[in-house]
């Protein structure tokens, strides 16, 4: 997994020099640069209206006392999208708004979710579900000796 995340790192900005350059030779220097920075401006605007919407859902679920799973979901989504959108360049700013706006953000949501799963099922004993996964159950107790006692606190 770490030379796949080297490989990215390297290629990224490859890819997005060549785009850029494409794009530049498409409709000229000034308006790819002006695009960009309007991009920039746009994706500013758009990290702070939806990161203020996954934070107050996070404090609502919080303040409510279920487990925010979901809410911390999008707030990551959120945040990787943000940083997705600072990067200059039209590849990462399509990417950074796939995981930011709002009717595209589900559906990363779901890639994200299987993504974990899979990774936490390989972490975890056989036959056992994280609570905080879709579908869930609580452990049930072994049916083994109960053993009786006191809690004694010490103060």
């Amino acid at each position: 997994m770490p030379w796949l995340l080297g490989l990215a790192l390297l290629s990224v900005p490859v890819v997005e020099i060549l785009v850029i350059i494409q794009v530049g030779h498409l409709i000229g220097g000034w308006p790819t640069i002006g695009l960009l920075v309007l991009e920039s401006l746009v994706g500013a605007w758009l990290v702070k209206r939806e990161g203020r919407r996954a934070w107050n859902a996070l404090q609502g679920s919080l303040q409510s006392g279920k487990l925010p799973g979901r809410e911390l979901t999008n707030s990551a989504l959120v945040l990787i999208g943000g940083t997705l959108l600072i990067l200059p360049g039209f590849v990462t700013d399509v990417l950074g708004l796939f995981f930011l706006l709002p009717f595209t953000r589900p559906l990363a949501r779901r890639v994200a979710d299987r993504y974990i799963s899979r990774r936490t099922a390989n972490l975890a004993p056989a036959g056992f579900t994280p609570p905080f996964m879709p579908g869930a159950t609580q452990p049930r107790p072994s049916s083994g000796d109960v053993i009786q006692g006191e809690v004694i606190d010490p103060k």
